[in-house]
């Protein structure tokens, strides 16, 4: 059997043997707006929650709109127009609205990159847009303390804007169990000290820190705290299907409207499957997720559930950008040096977690489960030596070692990676 599986920005092609017994995992079809431009100036009139987007900037001078960064596929050149459109017809001025890039901790997007980000050359043009940078204290103000401790600093550019508004995809995420909405907000510009704190092993240990989990996820709760902090923000949500088609376009509350989108994807990204598989081939969702062995970590995540313990899950990730940052490196490095016991000892009763070393933590949960092989052309041999997972040559071979030591020819494909996750349902 030919199946295909999403790898940078193209197709990675891998022949399996006709004799096993191939499961192909995807998301059902999903509902396509015809026209989402119109979708979305309907959205803005009737919002989710909220008052409508004209009757908002019509009592605002000041707006910050907040973008993901360059590793999410979001339709940014679809959204901005149409938003920024109707900023300026309510009143608005240009050179007061800013359009600000959540980057959490990760880097700055910019020349070429931050065009492509963006996605139109008018917005480019015509509006300031910046990167936030966790690490600046001075761009930062503090807003108060959650409950559990977490003390809360934003991008005050965002916090002080009359109009606040975060764009953003709403996919399943491996920790806050679903993209989007109050996650383009914090982590997306708070401050590396708000970051590292619900970063920490207390909050990624509890096992309602997963994909597709809000109730009782703390750091859903603990995003949800902050909004309450910051006094009201809204949202621009939209889910798209495997092709990267828009199917939901959506504005309001940031809360309720994120809620609404969820309620969408979720029939489509949750996938039930009726066993577990000693085998299971799967992607970083191709570009712009599998730039990075960080965001591949993702991929090798979302398909445990459907995972037998002590089975073999292939993942295939370009890396075209190499491990990461220097920071998820070091802590990469440290898992090589001292093994999983002593790092996630290390971790444990921290108060901060260092930066990135979040992800080597997330890794750990699937080698709990199995053995994991990486194909990638991004990677040198010692950055493989990195990864904490096998190195494998071809998927095919890959997939033939595990069937044999399996004993078992079942093998779940899931060719979009961590943007469909499996739920095991017997």
């Amino acid at each position: 059997m030919d199946i295909s599986l999403n790898y940078g920005r193209s197709q990675l092609a891998v022949t399996l043997p006709d004799e096993l017994d191939i499961t192909i995992i995807r998301k059902p079809d999903m509902p396509l707006l015809a026209d989402p431009v119109a979708a979305l100036e309907a959205a803005f009139a009737n919002p989710d929650g909220g008052a409508a987007l004209a009757t908002l900037a019509g009592t605002a001078e000041t707006a910050c709109i907040l973008i993901c960064d360059i590793t999410r596929p979001v339709p940014n050149g679809v959204i901005l127009p149409p938003l920024l459109r109707t900023l300026l017809a309510a009143g608005m001025k240009a050179e007061n609205i800013s359009i600000l890039v959540a980057t959490g901790l990760h880097r700055p997007n910019e020349g070429d990159e931050l065009a492509e980000l963006v996605g139109d050359s008018w917005v480019m043009e015509n509006f300031r847009v910046e990167n936030h940078f966790a690490r600046d204290d001075a761009a930062h103000v503090r807003l108060g303390q959650t409950a559990s401790g977490t003390v809360v600093r934003l991008d005050k550019r965002f916090v002080n804007a009359d109009l606040r508004i975060a764009t953003g995809l709403v996919e399943p995420h491996f920790m806050a169990g679903w993209s989007g909405g109050r996650k383009v907000i914090a982590p997306g510009v708070a401050h590396a000290e708000t970051i590292t704190t619900f970063h920490s092993a207390r909050f990624m240990e509890q096992p309602g820190c997963d994909n597709c989990i809000l109730d009782g996820n703390p750091l859903h709760a603990e995003q949800l705290e902050i909004m309450a902090m910051l006094g009201g923000a809204h949202a621009v949500n939209v889910v798209i299907d495997e092709e990267r088609r828009i199917s939901l376009a959506n504005f309001g509350e940031v809360v309720e409207s994120h809620l609404k989108a969820v309620d969408h994807v979720r029939a489509y990204a949750e996938v039930a499957v009726a066993e577990r598989f000693p085998t299971v081939v799967t992607s970083a969702a191709g570009y712009p997720l599998d730039k990075t062995y960080y965001q591949t970590v993702k991929g090798m995540v979302g398909p445990l559930d459907i995972l037998e313990p002590g089975g073999t899950l292939v993942i295939a990730s370009a890396c075209s950008e190499g491990m990461g940052s220097a920071e998820y490196v070091a802590s990469q490095r440290r898992l090589i040096e001292h093994g999983a016991e002593q790092f996630l000892r290390d971790i444990m009763d921290k108060s901060h977690a260092a930066v990135d070393e979040w992800q080597t933590e997330m890794l750990l949960k699937s080698l709990r489960v199995g053995r994991v092989g990486l194909f990638t052309g991004g990677l040198s041999e010692d950055e493989h030596g990195l990864t904490g997972v096998e190195a494998v040559d071809s998927v095919a071979g890959a997939v033939a070692e595990a069937v044999a030591a399996a004993g078992d020819k079942r093998v779940a494909v899931i060719p979009e990676g961590p943007y469909v996750v499996p739920r095991y349902r017997p």
